[in-house]
């Protein structure tokens, strides 16, 4: 176990709460035994005090037990099974405070009744193994809780890199790799090394490795295009300007330490995208954009374009403006890998703002539904690819409505595929999907163009209530969805047994 003092804080909380309710003592009976406030114990049992020797010896008497048992971080008798909980780090690193709670709040609820609370520990840790869930992973799903308790719109980051480009007296439009990188090297100190992670065979997906130190190095990835410069650049500006000093050194995640690494690193990188693709002229852009009564591909790229930012870039940068100036936060994001000559699609980023499960939620060995225009995308570059047709050009864009069956819900989709330029043995493509809401639709011109097609996607196939021979692509029968029908047959069935055994035992009385 990890002994740190904020959990011998909580362990001795968990003891003396445990104790207490043993010996059937309310707080105010405690309070009278060991001389102390009810309000100083609850926060001892909240794991927020640790008292004064003197006083741990005044609750030892008071509670019949040794001294050295309740400073000890060994936890024992039915305690013990959750002595698990602390040797994973999720207390520690699990970012409660997001939520307005504490690490002592859960202890709390778990304490009440430890030998129950002991067993959900443990198959909550089980569930985790079976699925190799691990502790980042909880992180990473705190922080797309936090962005979607604020509908990924932070007001005082926006502000941030607003005034940080009127100070500078940058023009909205011009492109800002040379000032940023100025900046950089002038303002900070940074020695920024452009072949830095050449000839690096394991670092040659990385975009960039940060070296703290005097002078501070940055190593850049030789294949980075200018706006994936510029990003790294605004970046690494976001750490200095927001004062964020606990980071990664890596742009792109090899390992987590902490929630605060999470945090900063998404904290910086939304002011590069707010430096580099100002609110006030994307919004202005937007909606002339919004305005068209047709929908046209080259349109979304020439307003890419426009803001000289890369395919991702530019569309998570729109799940942070439309939910905050256009009420449009029903939607996802999601970027796909399809690594060359391959069967598999990996979807490695989502944020879905939508509440329903698209398209996140699935198992592990599950089939995404092939009909989704991302899939589609993916596999018309692989087709590209092997037939020779692949050439350096814009990336292919795709708008189209889907019905997504099992939620019964429309989306409008805007997806854009493009060859990897650091991997170069893969595809990417980045999905934004918009509920079809009255919000969608006063906003959107296009959003009933008969020239788009519209199409009945799944999940994934395990799920899919499409016939099977009304589907073309299905990679896989619909397992799970046959079970979840099964169950419920059996549940009416047995519903129907009961009722006719009521009826059976009125009619014989």
């Amino acid at each position: 176990m990890s002994i740190t003092p904020e959990n011998l804080r909580l362990i001795l909380g968990l003891k003396v709460k445990s104790l207490r309710q043993r010996r059937d003592l309310s707080l105010t009976d405690l309070a009278k035994k060991s001389g102390m406030s009810v309000s100083y114990l609850s926060e001892i049992e909240s794991g927020r005090k640790f008292p004064k020797p003197e006083k741990v010896i005044r609750l030892a008497d008071a509670l019949g037990t040794r001294y050295q048992e309740l400073v000890s971080p060994e936890l024992s008798g039915e305690l013990e099974a959750l002595d698990a909980l602390f040797e994973t780090g999720f207390l520690r690193e699990f970012p409660f405070d997001l939520f307005g709670l504490q690490a002592g709040d859960l202890l709390g609820l778990l304490s009440d009744d430890p030998v129950k609370a002991a067993a959900f520990v443990q198959t909550f840790l089980e569930v985790g193994e079976s699925y190799d869930v691990q502790v980042e992973q909880f992180l990473f799903a705190a922080l797309r809780s936090y962005q979607r308790l604020h509908s990924n719109y932070f007001p005082e980051l926006e502000e941030a890199a607003q005034e940080y480009r009127r100070s500078h007296g940058w023009t909205v439009g011009e492109p800002l790799e040379d000032r940023l990188r100025e900046v950089l090297e002038d303002e900070y100190g940074y020695v920024i090394e452009d072949e830095g992670l050449a000839g690096r065979e394991e670092l040659a997906t990385l975009r960039s490795v940060f070296l703290e130190g005097e002078p501070p190095r940055l190593l850049l990835n030789p294949k980075l295009t200018s706006s994936q410069k510029a990003f790294l650049y605004g970046r690494e500006i976001g750490f200095r300007v927001l004062r964020l000093e606990e980071r990664a050194i890596t742009s792109t995640w090899v390992r987590v330490e902490s929630f605060n690494q999470i945090l900063n690193n998404f904290k910086a990188s939304y002011f590069a995208g707010a430096l580099l693709l100002d609110a006030d002229a994307l919004t202005a852009a937007l909606e002339r954009f919004w305005s068209r009564k047709d929908w046209s591909p080259e349109a979304y790229l020439e307003l890419m374009a426009e803001f000289h930012a890369t395919p991702e870039m530019f569309a998570y940068r729109l799940t942070e403006i439309l939910p905050g100036r256009f009420g449009m936060d029903r939607l996802y994001f999601m970027r796909f890998h399809h690594p060359t000559g391959s069967n598999r699609f990996e979807l490695n980023k989502i944020l879905n703002l939508t509440g329903m499960a698209v398209p996140r939620g699935v198992g592990l060995a599950e089939h995404y539904c092939r009909r989704w225009v991302t899939i589609r995308l993916l596999q018309d570059l692989e087709r590209m690819r092997v037939s020779g047709e692949m050439e350096p050009g814009p990336p292919l864009v795709l708008g189209e409505r889907a019905h997504f069956v099992q939620e019964d819900a429309e989306f409008f989709v805007i997806s854009v595929s493009h060859p990897l330029r650091l991997q170069g043995e893969g595809n990417s493509c980045m999905t934004l999907g918009f509920l079809m809401d009255d919000a969608f639709k006063r906003r959107v011109g296009f959003w009933d163009d008969a020239g788009i097609e519209s199409w009945e996607v799944g999940l994934t196939c395990e799920r899919c209530p499409i016939p099977e021979g009304e589907c073309e692509v299905r990679q896989a029968p619909p397992t799970l969805l046959d079970h979840h029908r099964e169950q419920k047959r059996k549940l009416e069935a047995l519903q129907r047994l009961q009722e006719e055994e009521v009826k059976a035992e009125s009619a014989s009385r």
